[in-house]
């Protein structure tokens, strides 16, 4: 595995090694020694997978405390434009993003740490992006940040985006329960 850093502080792009032959594919999409090694949460407790047709737009999704929780995204069909805020209040990155394709062709993943909102657009349909999560999901915990509020250009016309999405708070007006730990 490849292990990235990001302008995001604990942030990683990670580019499984990938075996291919006349059968196919194999990717190790995990390993605990090389999470441990780079000061990543390798411990999963939730797996989610999402299918979206194409110009589905998803996000800016967290988990607030006391159930936050750092999560580890790969898209196994098809491809999505992967996008990460920080939110962490006094954080030298505070309300900067970066964005990354994932998809089944470039077998790209995103390791995504506590105190960072998590969005994507679907490029393909029938994208389907699966999600390790180290907490379990809280209804009552989980929130958002509205995608047009924090500078990233989507550079689509009609995204199709869920209601809920779309009156989460903005950037702005959000009041973070993350705090910077340097």
């Amino acid at each position: 595995m490849k292990i990235i850093k990001t302008k995001l502080d604990g942030v990683y792009v990670i580019e499984p090694n990938v075996f291919q032959d006349k059968r196919g594919k194999f990717v190790k999409t995990f390993s605990k020694n090389t999470f441990i090694k780079y000061g990543m949460d390798s411990n999963f407790e939730e797996n989610f997978y999402s299918v979206s047709n194409k110009n589905v737009l998803r996000g800016m999704h967290f988990q607030a405390p006391p159930k936050e929780h750092s999560k580890l995204i790969y898209a196994a069909s098809g491809a999505i434009l992967d996008v990460v805020l920080d939110i962490k209040r006094e954080s030298p990155t505070y309300g900067q993003y970066i964005s990354i394709e994932l998809s089944d062709k470039n077998h790209k993943m995103v390791y995504i740490p506590i105190g960072f909102a998590h969005g994507f657009l679907s490029f393909a349909d029938n994208s389907c992006a699966i999600y390790l999560q180290t907490t379990m999901h809280s209804p009552e915990h989980d929130s958002g940040i509205r995608i047009d509020s924090f500078g990233m250009q989507w550079n689509i016309k009609n995204p199709i985006i869920s209601k809920r999405d779309q009156n989460f708070p903005t950037l702005e007006k959000f009041k973070t329960p993350f705090t910077y730990r340097g």
